[in-house]
């Protein structure tokens, strides 16, 4: 099975705030904020939240052959890493999942810095970073959505270009098969993804 590429224009979520905390070097059960730095970093991660326009992309491939080294997939794709294929097992079917926060979140996050204001752009960061993330959740969720007819789910957890030995080279497929472009996210010569908060992963459906 390889089809055409579902896009998902506006995804609407809701902050998830502990992650940010989180992110941000809190930790719930040892450090300490005062209710002024809670309200302030509260109120950057709704400003931050206004400015971000999270739109994502997914598309299946069926699984022709995996020998435990190299995954064959429909169309002609093809990935080389053994950890991606443990990942994946004998699944049948990868989903391969994009998502970005936008333009305007990264054009803020500059502004904020070239101001001096680095406690704003510290929390702009980390509330796109945790955003475009928690857009992939939920492209995920949507797809079980989908699956259910089928009796079939994705496994809960999703493998990203560049960690273990699944090379960050890969992102370049990812990012044509995905038609990101389209999304308005494009690829440095170093497999980066512009907007920096733009994320893509590779799902598996046993």
């Amino acid at each position: 099975m390889q089809t055409a590429v579902t896009f998902l224009d506006k995804i609407t979520i809701a902050e998830p705030v502990p992650q940010i905390y989180s992110r941000l070097g809190f930790r719930k059960k040892s450090t300490e904020i005062s209710s002024a730095r809670r309200n302030e970093t509260d109120r950057y991660i709704g400003e931050a939240a206004a400015l971000i326009h999270l739109a994502g992309a997914y598309r299946p491939f069926s699984i022709l052959q995996n020998d435990g080294r190299i995954i064959t997939l429909a169309g002609g794709v093809s990935f080389s890493s053994g950890k991606l294929a443990a990942f994946v097992g004998r699944c049948r079917t990868a989903l391969f999942l994009g998502a970005t926060a936008g333009s305007a979140i990264m054009d803020a996050i500059r502004e904020k810095t070239a101001q001096g204001d680095m406690t704003r752009a510290v929390v702009y960061d980390a509330t796109a970073s945790e955003m475009a993330d928690a857009a992939l959740d939920w492209i995920m969720t949507y797809v079980n959505r989908q699956l259910l007819r089928e009796s079939r789910r994705l496994l809960p957890r999703r493998f990203s270009a560049g960690y273990a030995d699944f090379a960050l080279e890969n992102q370049k497929i990812l990012h044509e098969q995905l038609q990101m472009e389209r999304l308005g996210v494009s690829l440095t010569p170093r497999f980066l993804l512009v907007p920096e908060k733009s994320v893509t992963a590779v799902g598996a459906i046993p």
